[in-house]
């Protein structure tokens, strides 16, 4: 029985998951004590407690709330990534659609006076369009995806900032707040707010990414479109002489892929929560941050909602750490280990895949040399 648990695939990939993220927080320790070992420890506790800095009941659930309007686009940046992945794509292109996708919701929601689902649905149009750029240039130019998903992420940034340059504030390099020139566009609470002390940053965008993540789960392993589009990932050209349109397969995957990342945007932007600056000189982060969440998830969707959660949590954590003593990017510091060692997820699958072939032929060989001398005996 203990055998069968090992070797299955779920619960290999959230045991070496887990590896990573104590060896993620172990070195972060380790690091803290180079630099301060008087408050090492407590720092890296606030970095592991978030929200629960707080000693009232309230402030806490608050604060978990701003952690959860966080944690939405950055799950659906890594459905974006494990999508991709899944058909043997590799999706870092997910940065520039989801930087697409904040120049779309926000623009139409404070340029155009739209309201908040079709602000949504235009920033998913948009963000697909964008990765079936990337798809096009796979499929008949054979450019990797990789050099010209990177290309586009340049091109989204500075592109979002000259467009949003119209919708700013005259005195600020930042975007109109939606509160005051496009509340129709504002995605609706449903009452959470109650749930979390009366944060309104907290709507539908939570529900909604969790549901994305059902959704890709069953479409990749439960339908025959999934498994023509895995099927074409793993050999395109036996894709191809099957009957599969390898080449439509590629596109579609990723505009769904680009899709995804730019909805995340709108989960993001359509809260309020954060301005976008237009002066602003780096893809957001949110992108790069999705590809380790899918890794850490074991490149499961399911497993995805709870590594998205994690690598936010930790980086909302880091927001209490003592500056007096460390810098404001220690979190960054930590979830960079993380990230760096989710890499290891897979080896550490094979290791234990290894381990176990082994120990069963061991037990094969003993079996048989207890067969042998029985029939010596005889």
């Amino acid at each position: 029985m203990s055998k069968k648990i090992l070797r299955n695939e779920a619960f290999q990939s959230l045991f070496a998951s887990l590896i990573c993220i104590v060896l993620g927080v172990l070195i972060g320790y380790i690091v803290l004590l180079f630099i301060n070992p008087s408050g090492a420890g407590e720092a890296i506790m606030e970095v592991l407690k978030n929200f629960l800095h707080y000693s009232k009941a309230n402030l806490q659930l608050k604060n978990f709330g701003n952690t959860l309007v966080k944690t939405a686009p950055l799950l659906m940046c890594a459905l974006s990534v494990l999508f991709a992945y899944k058909v043997g794509l590799f999706n870092i292109g997910a940065a520039g659609q989801y930087c697409v996708g904040i120049c779309a919701s926000i623009y139409c929601a404070i340029g155009l006076g739209l309201g908040w689902l079709p602000c949504m649905i235009i920033a998913a149009i948009c963000g697909a369009l964008y990765g079936a750029i990337v798809g096009l240039l796979k499929s008949y130019c054979n450019v990797n995806e990789v050099i010209s998903g990177i290309m586009l992420n340049w091109i989204a940034l500075y592109t979002t900032n000259m467009i949003l340059s119209t919708v700013k504030e005259s005195t600020s390099p930042y975007t109109f707040h939606l509160n005051t020139h496009g509340v129709d566009a504002m995605l609706p609470g449903l009452g959470m707010d109650k749930i979390f002390a009366g944060n309104t940053y907290v709507t539908i965008a939570l529900p909604l990414a969790v549901l994305t993540a059902v959704l890709i789960y069953v479409l990749l392993e439960k339908t025959k479109f999934g498994f023509e589009l895995k099927a074409t990932g793993f050999n395109k050209n036996a894709a191809k002489y099957c009957g599969m349109a390898e080449k439509r397969n590629i596109i579609v995957t990723l505009m769904i892929s680009g899709g995804i990342a730019a909805l995340g945007a709108s989960f993001m932007y359509l809260t309020d929560y954060e301005q976008w600056m237009c002066t602003s000189s780096a893809v957001p982060g949110m992108g790069f941050n999705g590809i380790a969440a899918a890794f850490l998830g074991g490149l499961n969707p399911i497993g995805t909602i709870f590594s998205s959660y994690f690598i936010q949590h930790i980086t909302n954590g880091g927001a209490y750490v003592d500056k007096t003593m460390y810098c404001s990017q220690i979190s960054d510091l930590i979830s960079s280990l993380i990230i760096y060692l989710c890499g290891f997820v897979f080896f550490i699958k094979f290791a234990m895949n290894k381990y176990l072939d082994k120990q069963e032929e061991k037990e094969a060989l003993k079996a048989k040399g207890a067969e042998s001398e029985k029939g010596g005996d005889k």
